[in-house]
């Protein structure tokens, strides 16, 4: 709390509806974090604003012993889109509805966290809020840029919530405790061009590109385990570039996404993927490349003491136990899983990123409900 000692009020729904105002479509701020810095300020809180390139970042601690417990998130939202009925910065609320880009995904959340600190006060060790504004875009100057920063200070971060929408009909139905990762794959399978009429004077790159997909397409990775669903080949790109008729092309280009479990690595996937593509491009004659981009590796926070201490304070106050998921796919947990266990929990997703994304009142009024809960808890009796 402040040095008076003064108990600040704040209320969530204005909070969420402040920082919806604010048109941060990623990686443009448009003043979000310096609202939020505000706030937090009155509260006590030491902020830091951490620009990375175009991207910036919030980090604020009241605080500075242990244990540390962080609640990351994100202020930047993604593109307006079409089809809205509301102005998606107006933060207009009609018919007990909250509307406005950023409403679940995830302005809403951190207004919950912060009234949630004001309503504990000052604790018997530190609570911090790591805000990006570089979620929503490539992910490479926000989160993983301030867990440089904090490691290089020294600090330690003992747990984290994330406070994405990943609850599915009511907040704190459902505790992610872990992600699946997920690789971009691009094939370009290079022939011979030539003349449809002398199909023997040219190489055709298609069949050779379509035995490919379906080689990896058909397959199946794994059966799922305890935690995680069945990994997923998804193709999302086939191309030739060819508008004549009459022409064999040189070259066929297709794309596809893995989304995996536990039971591979990224290089277990790439040299799968590289041994098929070889195997077929001796048989074609044709030349193969394959291009991976790993944007996130999967994670588990495996069931424990901090799991438990939330999936028990879920259901003190929503009077049922959250499910636990590794659903989904990829957010800044990723990254705060290499320093400390790391759970998220928030509203339901359902409208998030769609046009009139919206969240019902009561639902910001039962996430605060829950975060205040748990702040309580964690300090009686850290999972340490």
């Amino acid at each position: 709390m402040p040095t008076s000692d003064k108990k600040v009020t704040i209320d969530a729904l204005e909070l969420a509806q402040a920082l919806i105002r604010h048109p941060s479509v990623t990686p443009k701020d448009a003043g979000a974090l310096g609202l939020l810095e505000a706030v937090l300020k009155t509260l006590g809180f030491t902020t830091h604003r951490l620009p990375f390139g175009e991207v910036d970042n919030l980090y604020a601690r009241l605080g500075d012993g242990a244990p540390h417990f962080c609640f990351a998130g994100h202020t930047d939202v993604v593109p307006v889109g079409e089809g809205w009925t509301t102005d998606p910065f107006a933060a207009q609320v009609k018919d007990g509805m909250l509307y406005g880009r950023g409403a679940a995904d995830m302005k809403s959340a951190i207004a919950a966290f912060v009234v949630a600190v004001a309503n504990t006060g000052k604790p018997k060790g530190s609570i911090s809020l790591l805000i990006t504004g570089d979620e929503e875009g490539v992910a490479v100057n926000g989160t993983v840029k301030v867990l440089e920063w904090l490691t290089a200070r020294g600090e330690k971060i003992d747990h984290c919530i994330v406070g994405e929408p990943t609850s599915v009909g009511h907040a704190g139905d459902t505790l992610k405790i872990g992600r699946r990762g997920s690789i971009n794959f691009k094939l370009v399978v290079k022939g011979v061009q030539g003349h449809v009429g002398y199909p023997q004077k040219a190489k055709n790159p298609i069949p050779a590109l379509a035995e490919l997909i379906t080689q990896l397409a058909t397959h199946k990775l794994d059966k799922g385990n305890e935690h995680f669903d069945p990994s997923t080949l998804a193709f999302t790109s086939v191309d030739v570039g060819n508008d004549a008729t009459n022409v064999i092309p040189a070259e066929a280009r297709a794309a596809f996404n893995i989304r995996f479990n536990d039971k591979h690595t990224p290089d277990s996937l790439t040299n799968w993927v590289k041994d098929r593509a070889a195997q077929i491009a001796e048989q074609s004659g044709c030349e193969i490349e394959v291009s991976a981009q790993t944007s996130g590796v999967s994670f588990l926070t495996a069931p424990g003491k901090f799991t438990q201490l939330v999936s028990d304070t879920v259901a003190s106050v929503t009077g049922q136990s959250p499910f636990f998921s590794t659903s989904g796919g990829t957010s800044d947990a990723r990254f705060i899983k290499d320093v400390c266990p790391v759970v998220e929990l928030g509203l339901a997703g359902a409208t998030m990123h769609k046009a009139d994304e919206c969240v019902p009142v009561t639902e910001i009024a039962a996430l605060t409900e829950i975060y205040t809960a748990l702040l309580s808890a964690y300090f009686a009796k850290p999972p340490l």
